[in-house]
């Protein structure tokens, strides 16, 4: 396979706060919980993941001037990620609590200083990598009015100087808060990311298959994450292609989709056959929920 060039991964940088609940939450009451701090964000944890697999890779995004800003910005660069952050005096750097169980995970989101990302900062980032290739996008910095602006010029933007483009469609909540406008947003992206929950947001109650070939009619090719289901990818053209999920025992799935997203888009950009991506992704995700964080380990 070939060596794609320098990927540019554009979105949130975030401190995740991450609770690994003992048992369901009790409200009202206290619930143990084993607690961790580490470096999280779609955006952010998709990038340490490419890097981990050897290619060139820049993230775009904001943060605040705090501690926590520089902390999230180093443990990036130590894991070989380029950082074109912009920094924001007065607001803080994003956080996120997650609280896990089950298998599943909820989370309350602080986006802070990402919402600062602007249009400006992300065209100055694209002209300083002449050798960028492709553009993928966290679907949040769209989702909040405030960094909507941002995330739609990176997709310009990208397309202007001929790189190829993916979205990853973030969260369904947001997704069902801004509705149908989202798909205008995306339109004729080369690949969209959702999951089962996003994509019955986005494309109704239909079989994962149905609701892919719907997406579709958007996005140029549409990959759906099933979890423990796996994963299928489908084209504008040309049959349904699946992947079963690897059968592991999860202890986080934090960061999960976004090592799928990693392996998908470093196999895929480096010439794989859609089968053959699908399985990189899926060995990513699965080495994702047998770790605890959204990270790489060192």
């Amino acid at each position: 396979m070939n060596h794609p060039g320098r990927i540019i991964v554009v979105g949130d940088v975030i401190t995740d706060v991450v609770a690994m609940l003992s048992g369901p939450l009790v409200t009202g009451s206290d619930t143990p919980a084993r607690i961790r701090f580490s470096g999280g964000g779609q955006a952010a944890n998709t990038a340490a993941w490419i890097a981990a697999q050897g290619s060139d890779v820049t993230l775009v995004g904001a943060i605040g001037d705090d501690e926590a800003g520089r902390d999230r910005v180093a443990e990036l660069e130590r894991a070989g990620v380029r950082c074109a952050v912009d920094r924001h005096e007065g607001y803080p750097t994003g956080t996120v609590i997650v609280l896990t169980t089950d298998g599943e995970r909820t989370m309350a989101s602080q986006r802070g200083a990402n919402l600062r990302l602007s249009a400006a900062h992300v065209d100055g980032a694209l002209a300083a990598a002449p050798d960028a290739a492709h553009l993928h996008l966290s679907a949040y910095t769209l989702l909040d009015a405030a960094s909507r602006g941002a995330g739609l010029r990176a997709l310009a933007a990208a397309r202007e100087r001929g790189l190829t483009t993916s979205v990853d469609a973030a969260s369904a909540a947001p997704l069902r808060r801004v509705g149908a406008a989202f798909l205008t947003w995306v339109r004729d992206v080369d690949l969209l990311l959702v999951n089962t929950d996003e994509a019955t947001v986005l494309a109704g109650g239909l079989d994962p298959a149905a609701q892919a070939r719907a997406l579709s009619a958007t996005a140029r090719a549409v990959v759906v994450k099933r979890g423990a289901a796996g994963a299928l990818w489908v084209d504008r053209s040309g049959p349904v292609v699946t992947a079963e999920a690897r059968r592991v025992v999860a202890v986080d799935v934090t960061g999960a989709g976004d090592a799928f997203a990693a392996g998908l888009l470093t196999a895929w950009l480096a010439g794989a056959d859609r089968r053959t991506a699908l399985d990189r992704a899926g060995d990513l995700g699965a080495l994702a929920v047998t770790t605890v964080g959204a990270r790489p380990a060192a």
